[in-house]
């Protein structure tokens, strides 16, 4: 009689559901092993390994650097233009990368989704923490350019770089969630997404500078440009990576209301954060059946 009545004293939940992300913080064993399976399938059968890390884009910046910088001479009109456009590539590249692999995070799971229960989220999440694996190491040479370039340690502008990973690691997450979820139905949406992540790095000031699109826009257009949470990331990173080392660049070569776009973006990222939890556990459901 004992033994029933704790069976029934127990909380008892819907099949197949749980507590959303706050199940991929309870199960964090099962994050680390989800995220290094992913990078051991993502190099199996590689020479180079993480160091693929390094060359895309390594590629990527000197293929920018050569088209922008020296044949349409933006290193001309920015001063410091490598560090300048590094700090915000790093930016861009971690986003598409989370957003683009979060997406398909499920799907490319199917075989475990099918045949076990574990929070589903892990798997976009997973996705997210890879793409910050492959981070890092840009991160590092984003810091050895800046300080060759003369850079010098400012608290507020690190805090401000803190708070720019945060924003695009929560966006990034959001976006997973949603459009990842989605896609289990509609696989349409990984196709969508990569023409998001293919116009992303041209709507955000990485390859020229912000007031050269607010000179040419009109005014609400130039807000909502400004409010963007991508564009206020590579700000930040501006901020913090390039401002601190360049002699002269004034002040206002960086947004205006750079901190209250923080604000905003910080509040935008959450709520897009939100929506695709939400919109994940309504679909979720339906994961094991469509797949």
């Amino acid at each position: 009689m004992s033994v029933h009545h704790d069976l029934t004293a127990q909380p008892w939940t819907e099949p197949g559901r749980g507590s959303g992300l706050l199940d991929v913080v309870r199960r964090r064993y099962l994050l680390k092993l989800l995220v290094r399976k992913e990078l051991r399938v993502r190099y199996r059968g590689s020479v180079l390994g993480l160091a693929w890390s390094y060359v895309k884009p390594g590629v990527q910046y000197v293929v920018y650097f050569l088209a922008l910088g020296i044949f349409l001479q933006q290193s001309r009109n920015i001063e410091d233009f490598p560090v300048y456009l590094f700090s915000g590539l790093v930016v861009v590249n971690v986003f598409t990368e989370a957003f683009g692999n979060a997406t398909r995070a499920v799907v490319w799971n199917a075989p475990l989704v099918k045949k076990i229960f574990l929070p589903r989220e892990l798997f976009p999440v997973a996705s997210v923490w890879v793409a910050g694996v492959h981070f890092v190491p840009q991160l590092v040479v984003l810091l050895v350019g800046a300080l060759l370039s003369g850079w010098r340690l400012e608290v507020l502008p690190v805090l401000g770089a803190v708070l720019a990973t945060l924003i695009i690691a929560a966006l990034a997450t959001g976006l997973g969630l949603l459009f990842g979820s989605l896609n289990v139905v509609f696989r349409d949406m990984e196709n969508f997404v990569d023409l998001i992540n293919m116009v992303v790095v041209w709507l955000s000031p990485v390859l020229y500078r912000w007031d050269q699109v607010t000179r040419v826009v009109p005014e609400w257009v130039a807000v909502l440009y400004q409010l963007n949470p991508i564009t206020v990331a590579v700000e930040l990173y501006h901020y913090a990576f390039w401002w601190p080392g360049t002699r002269d660049t004034p002040a206002d070569s960086l947004p205006p209301d750079l901190l209250v776009n923080s604000l905003v973006a910080v509040v935008i990222a959450a709520v897009v954060l939100v929506v695709g939890q939400l919109v994940f556990r309504r679909v979720e459901g339906r994961f094991a059946i469509d797949l």
